[in-house]
């Protein structure tokens, strides 16, 4: 599993014309998630992001999303489990199916809300237009 995890002041996703997700946090910050489930992931890999995602200090004065209160704009994305090393076409043969990788996205989603944080969700298997106003900018890569 990977997560790109990016310092947000606002960010939003749009499916056909509707925003779906969208957290503005210009005072606290926010984090925008973007996750890709692999195929061959470990059981609870979802629970080490999960916590990454809650816990790790990327907001301003080294907080995190759980301790400042901040959202999360939390959408998967297999792309990022794309194999890039050989020929000009990415292959996406290590990603999850969809059948597999939705529930995992919700299981990050409910984890998330358990903790207290307010998560705002893409829509799993659409084509979204994300966009993002990014601070620092900051951004981490979390494999599980």
């Amino acid at each position: 599993m990977r997560a790109v995890l990016t310092r947000v002041s606002q960010a939003s996703v749009t499916v056909d014309g509707d925003v779906v997700g969208a957290i503005d946090c210009p005072d606290t910050g926010g984090i925008l998630a973007l996750v890709g489930v692999g195929r061959d992931d470990a059981e609870d890999a979802w629970r080490t992001v999960s916590r990454k995602i809650a816990e790790l200090r990327i907001l301003d004065g080294e907080r995190s999303a759980e301790n400042a209160g901040a959202p999360v704009l939390l959408v998967s994305q297999f792309t990022l489990l794309g194999r890039t090393a050989k020929g000009r076409r990415p292959s996406w043969a290590d990603a999850a199916p969809g059948n597999i990788a939705e529930p995992v996205i919700e299981s990050i989603a409910e984890e998330l809300r358990r903790r207290g944080i307010h998560v705002e969700q893409g829509r799993f298997g659409a084509m979204m237009k994300v966009t993002s106003v990014n601070e620092g900018p900051f951004t981490v890569l979390v494999e599980a």
